[in-house]
């Protein structure tokens, strides 16, 4: 995205795997859901696709392949896959990728062209929005010679443009029928990835078999990955049944994000006898964003002002002492951790540029660097906090009616949390506890899966419990989250409702950065305005990952920018017939 790749182009092995690992075994993961899908990529199933076939954070990408691939040890760079090679001018008005000769599918049939032709007219019909947004700047897509693909941009396309488009998948034409391409499908699907869809039992599990034919396995960005002949993702409709099925050795790998969990629930004979080993990971990356969104489509949140009162009052170091035994650190910004954050940080010249023609728009305090999250003196009820956030609310016009605080119109201060999960609803409850202490009536709604993500996608909630990822090159995807644009289209991240023209003209900005430095001043200058904002109530991160495993799943010893990657794991079984000395 900016500067040059870490890897020079010889490279035999990438930094973060291990080259030597033994080849083979199984790996059982656990997922909680359902699946009944075998196409990622259309709209229809999106949140019911089985995991592992493409996109998969955490999986991998099994079946499908870019063209690129993108390296876990950098912010923002891609290496050959299918594309041999990519070429692109200054301007990156074009990208042309040449397809690597020896590319094939499963089948055995060669990747071509019309390959990548065929996924991008399927991707722009029926595929994910985001997909669509991506091909979006590509007025022109035509076939160069025998093995080329050309994109040609117009004027809306930016730097990041040719890095998205090279994480495209590409999908065989032949093994596709277009006229039913939308509908979901539990035929197996044929893909250029490692493995193929082996064993498919709808909603329980779904098994991935190795292809032993693979065409990249002697390239050197795949060096060290996906080491196991047999990869397996059993489904579970309970939690408990999810970690009762690790317990027993019935899945290999649970990764853990409840640290009260984490704290409680490992106190069992194989954690004992060495058996399963618990792990925490440090990365480079930012934390991402949890927090209470309010929605400033509703009346009651439309006001900043109320927004930043309301934000005083979630009590973390109460929740965190009674909740969570102390595991978490608080967020207070949208790329904490990481140089892209403004928390602490004075802006600097190049930001105070950025923001000068959107004054008021950023705190005092963001702006000097000295905003904090609210700090409480953790006992539920900090007497202090709620005189600074009654402050806060009276000047924004309410006052008291007996015990019920009103607006300037009578309109008690009220509304709903939507959660989808006892856990946001023990901290929603928590929350709620404080505000009734000021006179505010928030509620907590606990709904099904179903329910909450068709209330979430038309935007009909109060406020919601939402995750926002964040990497070291955020780019077009703000867009989708943050954007005026994105305000009013179903379905976006938006959920905040945010309809701001700084917030919109520094997305700009970040994604036509040319040198790191204006590419973080312009993301420290975005950090600014929506922690100024109060759209979110932010909420807290854990430290580091967190993970366990089986003593028989081995890791490499480097562990990349962002973190651990499942699929350069390995299967030791000459440890697997040899249980740790008790």
């Amino acid at each position: 995205m900016q500067g040059e790749p870490a890897l020079p182009p010889d490279f035999k092995v990438p930094p973060y795997v291990n080259a030597e690992a033994p080849q083979g075994g199984t790996v059982r993961y656990c997922v909680f859901g359902n699946f009944d899908n075998l196409n990622p990529v259309i709209v229809r199933g999106a949140l019911t696709t089985a995991r592992g076939i493409w996109l998969d954070k955490e999986f991998g990408n099994l079946v499908f392949e870019p063209l690129m691939q993108r390296s876990p040890d950098e912010p923002f760079t891609m290496y050959g896959l299918l594309a041999k090679t990519v070429e692109t001018d200054d301007k990156r008005s074009f990208v042309e990728f040449h397809l690597d000769p020896r590319a094939k599918f499963s089948d055995g049939t060669k990747v071509t062209p019309e390959d990548v032709l065929f996924t991008v007219r399927m991707l722009r019909e029926y595929g994910r929005p985001m997909y669509a947004n991506w091909l979006r700047p590509a007025v022109k897509i035509e076939k160069v010679g025998d093995d080329g693909i050309r994109f040609t941009f117009d004027e809306t396309a930016d730097r990041e443009t040719p890095l998205l488009i090279s994480g495209l998948p590409v999908l065989p034409e032949h093994a596709f029928d277009e006229k039913t391409f939308e509908r979901t499908t539990l035929k197996p699907v044929i893909g250029s990835g490692p493995y193929v869809i082996d064993d498919v039992k709808p909603g329980q599990e779904i098994t991935y078999r190795k292809n032993p034919d693979y065409w990249a396995k002697d390239l050197p960005i795949r060096a060290g990955t996906f080491n196991y002949d047999k990869v397996v993702i059993d489904y579970y409709r309970d939690s408990n049944a999810q970690f009762e099925a690790f317990k027993k050795g019935n899945c290999h790998v649970y990764l853990e994000g409840d640290p009260s969990h984490w704290r409680t629930a490992y106190d069992f004979p194989a954690v004992n006898d060495g058996r399963v080993v618990k792990e925490t990971f440090e990365t480079g990356a930012p934390a991402n964003m949890l927090g209470f969104v309010f929605n400033t489509r509703r009346p009651v949140f439309a006001d900043r002002q109320v927004r930043k009162a309301l934000s005083m009052l979630f009590d973390f170091e109460w929740a965190n002492k009674n909740l969570y035994y102390g595991a978490y650190q608080r967020t207070g910004s949208f790329f904490q951790n990481s140089e892209l954050s403004a928390l602490g940080r004075p802006a600097s010249e190049k930001e105070k540029a950025l923001l000068a023609p959107y004054p008021g728009d950023v705190d005092p305090a963001v702006m000097d660097g000295t905003y904090r999250p609210t700090v409480s003196d953790g006992s539920g009820s900090d007497r202090a906090v709620l005189r600074e956030a009654l402050k806060e609310l009276q000047g924004a016009g309410y006052s008291f009616a007996g015990r019920r605080l009103v607006g300037p119109d009578g309109t008690p201060l009220s509304f709903e949390i939507l959660v989808q999960s006892p856990e946001q609803e023990k901290m929603a409850e928590a929350y709620t506890r404080t505000l009734a202490r000021l006179g505010i009536a928030a509620s907590v709604r606990l709904v099904d899966d179903s329910q909450y993500q068709a209330r979430k996608n038309a935007f009909d909630f109060d406020m919601i419990v939402a995750a926002y990822s964040a990497s070291l090159s955020p780019g077009a995807e703000q867009a989708y989250r943050w954007s005026s644009e994105a305000s009013t289209v179903n379905g976006s991240f938006n959920y905040a409702g945010a309809h701001d023209p700084a917030i919109d003209a520094l997305i700009q900005k970040i994604v036509t950065a040319r040198s790191r430095e204006d590419f973080v001043a312009a993301v420290r200058a975005y950090d600014r305005i929506l922690i100024s904002g109060h759209y979110v109530l932010p909420l807290f991160h854990l430290p580091e990952q967190r993970l366990a495993r089986w003593w028989f799943i081995r890791h490499p010893k480097t562990t990349p920018l962002y973190g651990y990657q499942l699929p350069n794991f390995w299967r030791d079984d000459a440890a697997a017939k040899q249980p740790p000395a008790q």
